[in-house]
This record gives C-alpha cells, structure tokens and sequence, in this order.
C-alpha cells in the first residue's frame, strides 16, 4: 500500500505509522482463501475509532480493514501470498499475539520514526533477556538488509520502532526500554523466533538517488 492520503469515517489519515504500539491485539479465527488469508483480530480500538479501510500496522505489516464487528471488538483483514511469505503473517494461527499501530493522523504527533508498513524482510531472534541490568533484543539480519543499518538508527522490528544499539556484521543489539517492554511483546520473544524488519526508509531512498548518479 503506497504512501498517501485516505479518508475515512470523515477522518483523514497518512497511510504512514510511527513504530509506536498502541495495542496488542489476538488473532481469533483464520480464514484461507484462493490467494491468501483473511484474519480476524480482537483490539479494543475495533469497539471504537475504526473505520472501513483504515490501515493497520499488523506486526509492522500495512493491512486494510475491511470488516469491523464493533460489538465483539474484531476486524478482519487480508494477506495475500506475496505477504505471507515476504513476512511471518504466514504462521500467524488462532491466539497469535501482534502488535497494532492505526495510520497516523494528518494532524497526530509523531514520536517514532517513518514506518511505511511495508516489510523488507524477516530477521531470526538470537536472543532476547537481560544482560545485567538491561534488556537486550539480539537478532540477525538478512545478509540483503545489512547495508541500510546503521549504529544509533532506526528500524522498525514487528512494527516497534527501535534504535541500534550495536551493530557487528548482520548481528543487531536493540537495547529495549522499561516503557517498550511493558507495551509490546518483546520480552516475549525467543531464541529462533521470526521477526519483521522493515529499515529505515531514507537509507533505501539514498542508495536509489546515488544509484542513479
């Protein structure tokens, strides 16, 4: 979904995010179909704040919805085959926890960093847990993504967005926050587990623009 303007319920919206969670929402029901998968999630904006074809960041991943059942709290939407297997919407089941961030308001305060929803790649976690008295998300990035990392920028990881701590070859150390652990599922997160990445949007713009030089 490009970047753009979207109204809805008399709202309108920048089709971007900011990395910052607003819930954790649960995947209640599965659906495939020829194509794809339909997903219902229960979020407690679904009761209210929601509006047909409003994007949603799903784990990072920039979904549409197009069903809201405001009095069971639920929407669904839909992943088709490019994004099961671009991201790990694929092993997404019924009880699956995920991140939920709505588009940011034309008008909204932007605290993060620009997250456009469109995932670049799926890193594995190395490990997540303290290291004294800090909180340490270890993952390893794919050998195609390294180059637009950078120590102290950002990336965005199942929609959270992030700052690199350290930076050794494709090993990134995310130094997680009190605040972020409390709000995301993170401190969740174990050895072997499959995570989106989506990097930081003007490392990608820049190597197009030198590219072309």
């Amino acid at each position: 979904m490009a970047v753009g303007s979207h109204k809805g319920l008399g709202r309108e919206y920048r089709e971007v995010f900011t990395g910052i969670v607003e819930e954790i929402g649960t995947v209640s029901q599965v659906a495939p179909f020829p194509g794809g998968k339909r997903f219902t999630l229960a979020a407690a904006f679904a009761r209210g704040g929601l509006g047909l074809g409003d994007s949603i960041s799903v784990n990072g991943c920039c979904l549409t919805a197009e069903e809201i059942d405001s009095g069971q709290g639920t929407f669904v939407v839909s992943a088709v085959e490019e994004s099961l297997r671009r991201t790990n919407a694929g092993s997404w089941q019924r009880g699956t926890k995920v991140h939920l961030e709505r588009a940011l308001p034309a008008a909204g305060r932007f605290d993060g960093h620009i997250v456009q929803g469109h995932i670049d790649g799926i890193a594995g976690v190395l490990r997540a847990g303290r290291e004294g008295r800090e909180f340490v998300l270890s993952i390893q990035l794919p050998e195609n993504l390294r180059r637009y990392v950078v120590s102290k920028g950002s990336i965005a990881v199942n929609g959270v967005s992030l700052t690199v701590g350290e930076l050794r070859g494709g090993l990134c150390r995310l130094f997680i926050i009190p605040e972020t652990l409390n709000r995301t599922q993170i401190g969740q997160y174990r050895a072997g587990e499959k995570v989106n990445v989506e990097v930081d949007l003007i490392a990608k713009y820049v190597e197009s623009l030198t590219n072309k030089r």
